[in-house]
């Protein structure tokens, strides 16, 4: 590791813990030329996840674009950020863990309506009528009763 101070290419770690997620190393080192202390972080290198749009274009997976989806589905709903950001890393875990790099923006949705109907399902029916782009009022009843016979089952 290079040395901000002095540009030496050895250094020696003094100290190393985990930061509070637990998904980076903290190291504070030592430059072996100069005596200066400094500060690197270490993290595992996945590869990017990607997102196939509906118009066959790719991008990469952006949590803030899901999160923000999930939020204004809970506007006004006793729903925490918490809630949302754990339910979005269980969403990317489980894209991860199915070592499939590229996921369809529907596919996305569809964990994202699952994960809605577990937390609430004012916001699950809100984030559906997005998602599903429903029609008429036929098709959102269709959905509502859905809800209803998967409650009542």
């Amino acid at each position: 590791m290079k040395c901000p101070y002095c540009g030496y290419q050895e250094s020696k770690v003094v100290d190393s813990r985990p930061t509070d997620e637990g998904e980076r190393i903290r190291r504070r080192r030592e430059c072996l030329s100069c005596g200066k202390r400094f500060t690197t972080y270490e993290v595992i290198e996945t590869t990017p996840l990607m997102v196939i749009k509906k118009d066959n274009s790719r991008e990469p997976f952006d949590r803030n674009k899901l999160l923000s989806g999930m939020l204004r589905a809970c506007e006004k709903r006793p729903v925490s950020l918490n809630q949302l950001e754990q339910a979005i890393d269980e969403i990317e875990q489980s894209c991860q863990n199915s070592l499939v790099r590229e996921v369809s923006s529907q596919k996305l949705g569809e964990y994202a309506l699952a994960k809605l109907r577990e937390i609430d399902q004012v916001a699950y029916v809100r984030f559906a009528s997005v998602y599903h782009q429903f029609q008429d009022i036929h098709s959102f009843l269709e959905e509502l009763n859905n809800i209803l016979d998967s409650n009542i089952h």
